[in-house]
């Protein structure tokens, strides 16, 4: 599951050619920007079926961070 999640996050960030790691602080990638992070909250959404709300989102720093919220909102399949 972390892999499909690093490679949707390459594809957000637009960088499919770099090695991106669970301990990379997002924030720090230089595409971050506002319509960044929102096309980041959309493709969550779109793939996980997760929304994580604007004050969650802004305590998240880590790939690693983002990657255990969204398992914390995730639906169990029954």
């Amino acid at each position: 599951m972390e892999t499909k999640f690093l490679e949707m996050m390459a594809e957000v960030f637009e960088m499919e050619d770099k090695v991106m790691l669970m301990s990379d602080t997002f924030r720090d990638y230089d595409m971050w920007d506002s319509l960044t992070q929102l096309s980041l909250i959309a493709e969550i959404d779109d793939v996980y079926n997760v929304v994580i709300d604007g004050e969650a989102f802004k305590k998240l720093t880590t790939l690693s961070d983002l990657y255990e919220a969204i398992q914390q909102r995730m639906t169990p399949v029954n």
